[in-house]
């Protein structure tokens, strides 16, 4: 696929504040740039990361912030805090994420309670601020998709979704969107997922530094055009159709 019909991709789910690529950060983001990548969608998982999401972005133009809670971190009083300095900054952050639920790691159900009751808020939040919500739904499909639903989420991205397509009809049916990484080469589920889903639901992310084509093989941005083409191959359609349909569906959700 020629850099022109990659040139308007935006990577809409990366941890590039994360400490692995502290020591070549702007190699990294300048091989995404010569990949073709318009902006890469910089998740946080805590306030640190937040800042540095913010920083980032003043330093590489490329970058377009987010701020959020990742699910482990079940503590109200964080969550309060991420969503005062959320509002606060909300002119200059694209998103709010990543955020949801993670049963995978949490197992008991008062945790999980609280997990949910956290993700309900953040929702709340996204629908006050009219900002996307980034979610993370590990082991949690449906009961995110419930929640979301439930609570009226209007504008939202369910990242590297890893439930059936019986979970995500729901958020078809309410205009939700799946980001697809890299690792859907590698992975049954999500090739039978993009099998099923509609090009109209369809985003592209590489979820650096984790979720690359190779497993235990540091992922970046770059990697997004194994993503474009493992979609094309699975439908069996051009890359260059499956390009304007994740960028149209980009615009939709975030605008650019």
């Amino acid at each position: 696929m020629k850099r022109e019909a990659n040139s308007l991709l935006t990577d809409t789910h990366t941890h590039i504040c994360d400490a692995a690529f502290d020591a070549d950060r702007a190699g990294v983001l300048a091989r995404a740039e010569q990949a073709g990548i318009q902006a890469i969608i910089a998740v946080g998982e805590d306030l640190a990361d937040g800042r540095k999401n913010l920083d980032l972005a003043r330093e590489f133009p490329i970058l377009k912030p987010a701020a959020g809670l990742y699910p482990t971190h079940l503590d109200l009083v964080a969550a309060e805090e991420m969503m005062a300095f959320i509002r606060a900054r909300q002119a200059e952050l694209c998103a709010v994420g990543e955020v949801g639920l993670d049963f995978w790691v949490v197992k008991s159900e008062k945790e999980r309670a609280l997990q949910k009751e956290i993700f309900a808020r953040f929702i709340a939040l996204s629908i006050e601020l009219d900002l996307p919500l980034n979610v993370h739904s590990r082991s949690a499909g449906r009961h995110a998709v419930d929640l979301l639903v439930a609570n009226g989420a209007k504008r939202v991205q369910l990242h590297a979704f890893d439930g059936k397509i019986t979970a995500a009809r729901p958020a078809l049916a309410a205009g939700y969107f799946f980001s697809i990484p890299p690792s859907i080469v590698r992975s049954r589920q999500k090739q039978k997922l993009v099998r099923h889903l509609p090009l109209e639901c369809l985003l592209v992310e590489t979820d650096s530094p984790v979720l690359g084509p190779e497993p235990r093989v540091r992922n970046e941005p770059a990697n997004l055009p194994v993503s474009i083409r493992a979609i094309a191959e699975i439908k069996d359609i051009p890359e260059a159709r499956v390009v304007a349909a994740v960028v149209a569906n980009t615009r939709a959700l975030y605008g650019f």
